[in-house]
């Protein structure tokens, strides 16, 4: 930010910036103009406030006229890729199972999809983002797992730890 303001840039819009711990150390990896995936795919569920009234209120220079409201719940994000990804990965099997996640507070997010003869197959490296949301961590993780399994595909992978430090570390 002191940058932009340095070279006396007016910013208006998202600025998403990536970081990884490491040792305890925040670092950062990349800065874009764009929400980030599957970050968002976690945090925008829970925006109680309109997310173009915020826009609006960005580009009319109002932000700080607005009151951004949250749910008091949590939500997890599990990305279900392609095997190999970010490697080298195959694509176009089918995706089996999609029907079946019918909860109300999951979300699946389409990320490397394509429909072809009638049914989803795979298409990219990330395929789906399955975003649960619940009312503490435990249940948003149990939840979204859940949900998880009813999905297949061949060579499907996806990470069995996501949001297990935050719980661990709310548990401590």
């Amino acid at each position: 930010m002191e940058g932009i303001k340095k070279e006396g840039f007016e910013y208006k819009g998202v600025l998403y910036v990536g970081v990884i711990m490491n040792g305890g150390e925040p670092y950062v990896l990349e800065f874009n103009c764009r929400f980030g995936d599957p970050e968002t795919q976690a945090v925008l569920p829970l925006l109680d406030t309109d997310l173009s009234d915020i826009c609006q209120a960005v580009m009319n220079k109002e932000l700080s006229k607005i009151e951004i409201k949250w749910k008091k719940e949590t939500a997890v994000c599990v990305v279900i890729a392609s095997g190999g990804y970010p490697q080298k990965f195959e694509s176009g099997f089918e995706i089996k199972g999609l029907e079946n996640v019918k909860d109300e507070n999951t979300t699946v997010y389409h990320a490397g999809t394509k429909i072809k003869d009638g049914k989803f197959v795979t298409a990219g490296g990330r395929v789906l983002g399955i975003t649960s949301i619940a009312g503490d961590v435990k249940s948003a993780i149990d939840k979204v797992y859940s949900q998880v399994k009813l999905i297949s595909f061949e060579n499907i992978h996806y990470r069995k730890d996501i949001a297990w430090r935050a719980l661990n570390e709310k548990q401590n």
